[in-house]
């Protein structure tokens, strides 16, 4: 990771979005071998990034956002989209197999349905 340097032109904005894709690329491989540590290294370095692009004033990004950085973006939302359906599915297996392990269903299930059944009275009263 390279330091925190401002964005100033689009060759920055590429290059910040090029380390995103490759932390994204290395946050996929750390979530398909379960590696906690990559996994958080990973986090930390899109914080970082994240950060970095934030910076970014509104009419800034208009004068620095070329179309291959928009390419780039959506490629990178694309891979985060993807990386937050790996994790829910690793964080829903847990959950399954600590309820079997325990016999317990988790709390949050009975709230869901509470909150489920309040929606579809509510949406009937409409």
């Amino acid at each position: 990771m390279t330091p925190d340097l401002a964005i100033r032109n689009p060759a920055d904005l590429r290059a910040a979005l090029a380390q995103m894709l490759n932390v994204l690329a290395e946050e996929r491989q750390a979530l398909s071998g379960l590696d906690m540590d990559a996994i958080l290294g990973c986090a930390v370095d899109k914080a970082q990034l994240c950060t970095r692009l934030e910076d970014l004033a509104e009419g800034t990004l208009d004068m620095v956002m070329d179309e291959e950085c928009r390419g780039m973006a959506d490629a990178a939302r694309r891979m985060n989209e993807a990386n937050r359906r790996v994790r829910n599915l690793i964080a829903a297996n847990v959950s399954a197999r600590l309820d079997a392990l325990t016999g317990a269903p988790a709390i949050y299930r009975a709230r869901a349905a509470q909150v489920h059944a309040h929606h579809a009275r509510t949406a009937r009263a409409r």
